[in-house]
């Protein structure tokens, strides 16, 4: 499990064990209740009551693994977060005379998506035909490369308001200053997203894109994933084995990226195949700390079932993907 920096009893959301996992009750019964004062006529009689302290555990019930709704998030959200977590790419013209010109560049986005770059005289490079697209990559725990490319026209915001705000958007990722005069934009038509090296990819229309957003554990997800696959990795493993449908020993597991809805894991054969499996959250989280709590809750139940505690009342989850050139 993973430790958490506040209480344990603050906004925790409902726990996912089922109730039959509290056989004993909190309060010993071994003792009377109340006990009566020896009888005197003379006297009127008094009774003693000793408190009964207890507690009381509300539980929901164990969670559908495999039939959760929505467990990946929609590309449009994946190419936003690529595009969040990034700050530079290659952009891809044409010169003068028609050659393709690709060059490293740095840039900001702002609210839409919208990629925002600074140029001095990039002017002289370019021919007058503004089509262009920029290619980002966004690695994740040296096993996978998502990847976006948008397509779109490069150009100049005329509104000096707009100006302004792509100028505070530059700031705010690079913390300098830059010259309306050197800003640019793409004005975004489609975007092609990739979720790995070797795969096809598949188009987002612009209007998706710019209505997504970006996920909300963007900032805090490598961060997790690091602490999980170095002081959790036990229970990664166990997951494979108690969460997932296979048909073949799990030799090794390692969590490749966690977002809002579940996290995705590596898996290693003994016949040294390796395999990518999708175990949803059992319910949606927003920040690092819904995450761990998730992530403490299912540890405890993948061990009780695995110690036979506990029935595995959820259905597995069966879709593998086999990954090819993996490093793990």
């Amino acid at each position: 499990m993973i430790p958490h920096t506040h209480s344990p009893t603050s906004n925790l959301p409902p726990s996912i064990l089922p109730a039959a996992r509290f056989p004993k009750p909190s309060a010993s019964l071994s003792r009377p209740i109340f006990r009566p004062a020896f009888f005197n006529p003379s006297k009127p009689s008094r009774l003693f009551i000793q408190p009964l302290k207890c507690s009381v555990s509300v539980v929901s019930n164990p969670p559908n693994l495999e039939l959760a709704r929505n467990q990946k998030p929609v590309l449009a959200e994946v190419a936003r977060t690529v595009v969040e977590l990034s700050s530079v790419g290659t952009l891809s013209t044409l010169t003068h005379d028609g050659s393709p010109l690709g060059i490293g560049v740095r840039f900001a986005v702002d609210l839409t998506g919208t990629p925002v770059l600074c140029f001095n005289e990039f002017d002289t490079r370019v021919s007058a035909d503004r089509r262009c697209s920029l290619h980002v990559r966004l690695e994740q725990s040296g096993l996978r490369t998502p990847q976006c490319t948008i397509q779109g026209t490069l150009g100049k915001p005329g509104d000096s308001i707009v100006l302004g705000k792509l100028c505070s958007a530059w700031k705010k990722r690079f913390n300098e200053e830059v010259d309306e005069s050197d800003i640019y934009v793409i004005d975004v038509e489609r975007v092609l997203q990739i979720e790995d090296y070797a795969e096809d990819g598949i188009w987002v229309s612009s209007s998706d894109y710019a209505s997504a957003e970006p996920d909300p554990l963007r900032d805090s997800a490598e961060k997790i994933v690091d602490e999980i696959n170095t002081h959790s990795k036990e229970d990664v493993n166990r997951f494979c084995n108690v969460f997932v449908d296979s048909d073949f020993q799990v030799l090794d597991a390692k969590m490749v990226w966690v977002d809002r809805l579940g996290f995705d894991v590596h898996m290693r054969s003994v016949q040294k195949d390796v395999y990518e499996v999708r175990i949803p959250f059992p319910r949606q989280v927003t920040d690092e700390k819904g995450a761990k709590s998730s992530f403490n809750g299912m540890s405890q139940l993948a061990w009780e079932v695995e110690k036979n505690f506990h029935v595995a009342e959820f259905n597995k989850v069966t879709h593998l993907k086999k990954v090819t050139g993996s490093s793990f």
